[in-house]
C-alpha cells in the first residue's frame, strides 16, 4: 500500500481527526462557527490538510443547491465533513473552495493556547 504521508501544522491551537488524532486545521483558518453539519454543529475553513475528498455531487442544503465532495480523514478513513466546490446562488459564492469539519468529529490538540 505504500507509505502514508501526512502534514504537521505548526500553530498553537490545532484541530484534529477525533478518531485517530491526525492534524487537520488551525484555529486562524476557521472563516466560521456558524455552520450545521450532519451530526450538529460545524465550522467552515479556509484550509484542511490530511484529507481525501469524495465524488463531488449536487446536493440541498440549508442555504439552497450546491456541488460538494465528502472529506475523510487520509489517516482513519472517518467521515469528516464536507468541501463545497460550487454555490448556485451568488450570496453563496464565498463558500466555494471551503471545507465544514463536523465539531463532533474534531478535537483540540492538547496544549491549546
Amino acid at each position: 500500500m505504500g507509505r502514508l504521508f501526512l502534514l504537521y501544522l505548526s500553530s498553537k491551537r490545532i484541530y484534529l481527526c477525533a478518531t485517530c488524532e491526525v492534524h487537520l486545521s488551525t484555529y486562524d483558518d476557521i472563516e466560521s462557527k456558524a455552520f450545521q453539519g450532519r451530526h450538529g454543529k460545524a465550522y467552515l475553513f479556509r484550509k484542511v490538510v490530511n484529507i481525501m475528498v469524495g465524488a463531488v455531487e449536487k446536493r440541498m442544503l440549508r442555504t439552497g443547491a450546491h456541488q460538494v465532495a465528502d472529506i475523510h480523514c487520509k489517516s482513519c478513513q472517518e467521515l469528516l465533513g464536507w468541501k463545497y466546490e460550487i454555490a448556485y446562488e451568488e450570496d453563496q459564492k464565498y463558500k466555494e473552495g471551503k471545507f465544514i469539519l463536523e465539531k463532533a468529529k474534531i478535537k483540540k490538540a492538547p496544549g491549546w493556547e
